[in-house]
């Protein structure tokens, strides 16, 4: 039997013991080293199901509630399926989450994150909160010997805020305001930087967080409640800034940073929210652009070039460590009261915590 936290409803996260699965064609099965907790985990935790199937199951995943949460993880290979390269037996590996069929015509053009199937593994099926996770084999990226797990488990959000940033067209000597200093924001400043980008405005409710940005790159830290903040980042950027990255997901956010822009300026929605409203005028007679990110997509092999070669370090993001045993009351439940989390990181096993 495995350990698993599985999701059956809103605040109803259990640790359950599963029979283990066995990998069929083209999967393998990971022992999982880390497995970060997402916003998207905290979503389905607090008020779920947002993309949990709960009566149709997902057509690539095969499941439906109840399931075991989990995307941002790591491990090591420890059998495989049918067809899958026998070399990766025994290998580190970091998994990209995205389901994706191979099929339609995004796939085929290799645009894999708008597969008309997309989805992700530990929200539309099994997941990394486990002993074991049986994943497809072409999720599976190699880690090389001078990357850790904890780095690794940290990828699959570094992905997100580097996808954004190549759906953008911020470029060295450019200026850029981050709206929403979550992990995502904070990470999105962390690579901005590594971009070479010098003013980067990170912009935030929480002081803890605006501090935290500050320690990531960002050139100045604002308060997200100041009434003249459009005005501020306008004059601190002699003008107004060239790519804005909304990573709230709110009303507010999306308008300032709509509002902060220049002439020809771009805002990138990375944050998840419904219907918002905006000056459509303000948008035309400027000649702005709004941009949709979302998942990620040939990012993984870069990243991990980047982290092997000391250029980039994602440890620094993870600030808390927890057996799968505590993962509710001191990740799921510390991560909604303490601003101060970025990454809390579960190890199911303990023989591949990182020394």
């Amino acid at each position: 039997m495995i350990k698993a936290l599985q999701w059956h409803a809103a605040r109803d996260l259990r640790l359950t013991q599963l029979e283990p699965r066995q990998p069929g064609p083209g999967e393998v099965l990971l022992q999982v080293a880390y497995c970060g907790i997402c916003g998207s985990d905290l979503h389905e935790y607090v008020d779920g199901p947002h993309s949990i199937p709960q009566q149709v199951a997902h057509p690539l995943s095969g499941c439906r509630a109840p399931l075991t949460l989990g995307h941002e993880f790591c491990g090591q290979v420890v059998a495989l399926g049918q067809g899958v390269d026998a070399r990766l037996l025994g290998q580190r590996v970091a998994v990209e989450p995205e389901y994706r069929c191979g099929e339609c015509s995004y796939c085929q053009m290799g645009q894999y994150n708008l597969c008309e199937s997309m989805g992700f593994i530990g929200l539309m099926g099994d997941g990394g909160f486990a002993e074991q996770a049986v994943v497809p084999a072409y999720m599976l990226h190699l880690l090389p010997d001078s990357v850790s797990f904890k780095q690794a488990a940290v990828l699959e959000p570094a992905a997100v805020a580097y996808h954004a940033l190549n759906q953008s067209s911020l470029m060295a000597g450019d200026s850029c305001a981050v709206f929403g200093l979550g992990p995502i924001g904070l990470l999105l400043v962390l690579l901005a930087r590594l971009r070479g980008v010098e003013r980067i405005y990170a912009v935030d409710l929480d002081p803890e967080r605006r501090r935290l940005a500050l320690e990531f790159g960002a050139s100045e830290a604002l308060d997200g409640a100041d009434p003249q903040l459009q005005a501020r980042l306008r004059q601190l950027s002699a003008g107004g800034i060239d790519s804005a990255f909304e990573a709230a997901g709110s009303q507010q956010t999306l308008s300032h940073a709509l509002h902060c822009l220049r002439k020809g300026g771009e805002a990138v929605l990375v944050g998840l929210m419904g219907d918002v409203q905006f000056d459509a005028f303000h948008l035309v007679n400027n000649e702005l652009r709004l941009l949709g990110s979302v998942g990620y997509r040939h990012v993984y092999p870069e990243l991990i070039q980047l982290l092997a070669s000391g250029r980039l370090d994602l440890s620094r993001a993870v600030t808390r460590c927890l057996a799968l045993e505590q993962a509710v009351e001191q990740g799921f439940q510390a991560l909604l009261q303490d601003k101060s989390q970025i990454k809390v990181l579960v190890n199911p096993t303990p023989a591949l915590a990182d020394a």
